[in-house]
């Protein structure tokens, strides 16, 4: 036997991260409302009668003169946890008589994932990778795909593997079936490269909460064979667009992209290669935001505080 040699290339690796993630006491308030002078300072002054000390602070109104209002802000406030309930319900009463729409999170409650995948892994590996290095704050908790070819993949990282087949004829049924294994145990469901379109009722579950990573610049391209399409069409660019899933086809509201420049010279097999480095890098960039409690949606838009 040679000393130094893995002998054991399968085993589960370790999950834990390398950094020690967000603090426990770092909290996120983000509110949208109808601009008018005030506001932040109603909310800044709430937060620091209880204590709170603000460290970062981001807003953007679609007008100042009755526009709307988004707000996001990163605050410390020793004991959160036990105390987030009292800070919810004591500014309960302050968002009401502003109309606003809010919410507050711990950023050290990590949002729990599922990724649904088909045969190719370059999208899934690169969450796997940002995860074991700490740079996606999140849990991955389990991954479905409608084929068994990457189950070798998940299960090297110790994490579940569902094998649920999609057929035309079966896809209700497949639905529920994974629906069965969302429910209640996820936040959000990543679509990286899940060849399938999603139904009406399954998004009904995950409400701007299921994101998926197009292999195009949207709304250049939609559906089937963008590479293809853009091979015939002689284009110079090509990108990839992450967006929230909704019943219209590769039309919910975008929170990232990115594009390549390419020339004449190159196949769709080329434009294939090249499109994989930018498609994981935006669903990277999409999904680390969205967990970091980073994305308003507005209408078929989104607020990207990054």
């Amino acid at each position: 036997m040679t000393a130094g040699i893995d002998l054991h290339p399968t085993r589960p690796m370790s999950f834990e991260p390398l950094d020690t993630g967000p603090d426990q006491d770092v909290g996120r308030l983000l509110v949208t409302c109808e601009d008018r002078p005030g506001i932040c300072a109603a909310i800044c002054g709430y937060l620091a009668g209880h204590g709170a000390n603000i460290t970062n602070l981001q807003q953007y109104t679609t007008d100042p003169s009755g526009g709307r209002l988004f707000v996001r802000i990163e605050f410390l406030l020793r004991g959160l946890d036990e105390r987030e309930p009292d800070l919810s319900a004591g500014f309960l009463p302050l968002a009401d008589s502003l109309g606003m729409d809010w919410r507050l999170a711990r950023a050290a409650a990590l949002k729990r994932l599922a990724i649904m995948v088909s045969k190719t892994d370059h999208a899934l590996q690169e969450l796997l990778w940002r995860r074991k290095a700490g740079d996606l704050h999140a849990e991955i908790v389990m991954v479905i795909s409608n084929h068994e070819d990457l189950r070798p993949v998940v299960e090297t990282w110790g994490i579940p593997y569902h094998h649920v087949p999609v057929t035309p004829e079966t896809k209700p049924a497949a639905e529920e079936k994974q629906l069965d294994l969302l429910r209640g145990q996820v936040d959000a469901v990543v679509l990286a490269r899940y060849m399938q379109v999603l139904s009406p009722a399954f998004l009904a579950a995950f409400p701007m909460r299921a994101i998926n990573i197009h292999h195009s610049f949207l709304p250049a391209f939609v559906g089937a064979d963008p590479y293809g399409k853009a091979a015939e069409r002689g284009v110079k660019l090509i990108g990839a667009t992450a967006h929230y899933v909704t019943a219209e086809l590769d039309a919910g509201p975008i929170i990232e992209q990115d594009v390549v420049r390419i020339d004449h010279r190159q196949s769709v097999t080329d434009l294939r290669r090249a499109g994989r480095y930018v498609e994981r890098a935006v669903l990277a960039r999409a999904v680390g935001w969205h967990v970091e409690d980073r994305v308003i949606v507005h209408g078929n838009k989104t607020i990207v505080f990054n």
